[in-house]
C-alpha cells in the first residue's frame, strides 16, 4: 500500500504565559492509503494536538508532514485550508452542523468552497446522504433529527469532497451505546470503499473497531500495534 501520511520529528510547543508546554515530542508516524488508525491517549498525552496537524488545523513547532506527497508542515493559513478542504473529510463529536440549514444544504456546504455549481452540489449531497441511510430526511434541520442522525449528517458532510482521509475526533462521544454501534458502522463501511480513517479517542471499546492503535502519552508515540481483534460488523455494500 501507497503511503498517505508520512511525519518525521514533529514537534509542537505552546507558550503559555510563562510556561512552555511541549505538547508532541518528535513523534514519527507512517499511515498508508486505505489503513483504519486510532489514536489513543489520555487527556494531556498529545492525540488532540496531532490530530490538530494531521487535519491541517495547525502547524507543527519543527518537523516534516507530507500528505499525499506534499509537504504541508511549512504551508500557510490560505494553503493548509486548501488542502483541509481538498484532501479532508471532518467529523466531530459535538457534529457542527449549522441549525437553520437542512440536512442537505449542510452536507453540499464543501462543495461551495470547492466552486462546484449548486445542481452538481445538490446532487452529490443527496448521493452521500443516500449513502448514510438518510435519503428521507434531507429536509430535515439538524433540530429534528436524532443524535445519531446529526452524526451522519455529519459523516455524508465529510465524505462529500471525496478525501483522501476521514479524520474523526471522538465521533460517538455524544451518543448512547446502540447509536455509538451505528456510527461505528457506517465508519466500517466507508473504510471497506477504500477511504484512509483516522479515529481519535479514549473509548477503548471503540478503538478495537481500527486495524491500527497507536497510543500517545506525554507528547510521545508510547506504543503502535496491529490489532488482533477488530470488531467487525457484517459490512455489505448499501447496508445501513
Amino acid at each position: 500500500m501507497s503511503t498517505l501520511i508520512e511525519i518525521h520529528g514533529l514537534t509542537k510547543t505552546y507558550i503559555m504565559g510563562a510556561d512552555t508546554v511541549q505538547a508532541l515530542k518528535g513523534v514519527d508516524l507512517k499511515i498508508s492509503k486505505n489503513e483504519y488508525t486510532a489514536l489513543m491517549g489520555p487527556s494531556g498525552s498529545g492525540k488532540s494536538t496531532l490530530m490538530n496537524l494531521l487535519g491541517c488545523l495547525d502547524s507543527p513547532t519543527s518537523g516534516s508532514y507530507y500528505l499525499n506527497g506534499n509537504d504541508v508542515s511549512h504551508m500557510v493559513d490560505s494553503e493548509l485550508a486548501e488542502v483541509r478542504n481538498k484532501e479532508i473529510g471532518f467529523v466531530f463529536q459535538t457534529f457542527n452542523l449549522l441549525p437553520r440549514l437542512s440536512a442537505l444544504e449542510n452536507v453540499a456546504l464543501p462543495l461551495i468552497y470547492s466552486g462546484v455549481n449548486k445542481p452538481a452540489r445538490l446532487e452529490r449531497a443527496s448521493e452521500v446522504l443516500h449513502m448514510v441511510g438518510l435519503g428521507d430526511r434531507m429536509t430535515h434541520k439538524p433540530n429534528e433529527l436524532s443524535g445519531g442522525q446529526r452524526q451522519r449528517v455529519a459523516i455524508a458532510r465529510a465524505l462529500v469532497n471525496r478525501p483522501s482521509i476521514i479524520l474523526a475526533d471522538e465521533p460517538t462521544g455524544n451518543l448512547d451505546s446502540k447509536t455509538s454501534d451505528e456510527i461505528m458502522k457506517i465508519l466500517e463501511q466507508i473504510h471497506s470503499q477504500g477511504n484512509t480513517i483516522i479515529l481519535v479517542t479514549h473509548e477503548p471499546d471503540v478503538s478495537l473497531h481500527a486495524h491500527r492503535i497507536v497510543r500517545l502519552k506525554d507528547g510521545e508515540i508510547e506504543s503502535d500495534v496491529t490489532n488482533p481483534n477488530i470488531v467487525k460488523y457484517n459490512v455489505r455494500a448499501g447496508a445501513h
